[in-house]
């Protein structure tokens, strides 16, 4: 008996470790991030994701981050090409493990939409139907996740004022978007919230 107490005794000390050890490297991840370290902020999140690989939370931040950083280095096709390939390492990876989940299927749309733009002509056509049948799935699956609608709304915008469309529909969507981001509550504190100041900012051009 008395050993049998021991070994839970471990496993929940142990189990209690790895948990403060993963809160505190999320938040040191996050940090790093937040104060424009992305690749310390990829360092370490890659060390977090190697640890446990069914928690989706560090891939989707390395994919994040790769992606966010390639829209501002459009210029520099190397570099871009390099960003987003590395965002579809860790995409790929939580595919495996959480393929339905609608964070993770914005973060795919979000990594095609980064091809697009680096290459319009070549991955315009092949792309476009993609992105827009994974916003339509996430939608279907979390309508009132503010990140789906606001994205979905944000790229149907782009393509709608490609062909000299109507955007109101969508600006319509982005406004409801900001009023889910104001009830939104994260599963965790390391799960997604980002985009309400991008939402803001895109209903804000929705008026001129």
């Amino acid at each position: 008996m008395t050993r049998i107490i021991t070994f839970i005794a471990i496993f929940v000390i142990s189990v209690v470790t790895a948990q403060a050890q993963y809160e505190k490297g999320m938040q040191e991840a996050l940090t790093l991030w937040q104060n424009d370290k992305p690749t310390e902020a990829i360092a370490l999140f890659e060390r977090i994701a190697s640890v446990d690989e069914q928690n989706w939370l560090p891939n989707y931040y390395i994919a994040l981050i790769n992606t966010t950083q390639s829209f501002r280095y459009m210029n520099d096709k190397a570099k871009v090409k390099t960003l987003l390939e590395e965002a579809q390492k860790a995409q790929d990876k939580m595919n495996k493990i959480a393929l339905d989940n609608p964070e993770v299927l914005v973060m795919q749309a979000m990594i095609h939409t980064g091809w697009i733009v680096y290459d319009p002509m070549t991955n315009g056509q092949k792309l476009s139907g993609d992105v827009m049948y994974i916003y339509n799935k996430a939608y279907q699956i979390a309508p009132e996740n503010p990140r789906v609608v606001f994205q979905k709304a944000s790229y149907e915008i782009g393509m709608a004022s490609y062909f000299g469309q109507d955007t109101k529909p969508m600006c319509a969507q982005i406004e409801k978007s900001i009023e889910l981001f104001a009830n939104f509550k994260p599963e965790t504190p390391f799960h997604p919230t980002w985009g309400l100041e991008r939402a803001q900012q895109e209903l804000e051009k929705c008026k001129k």
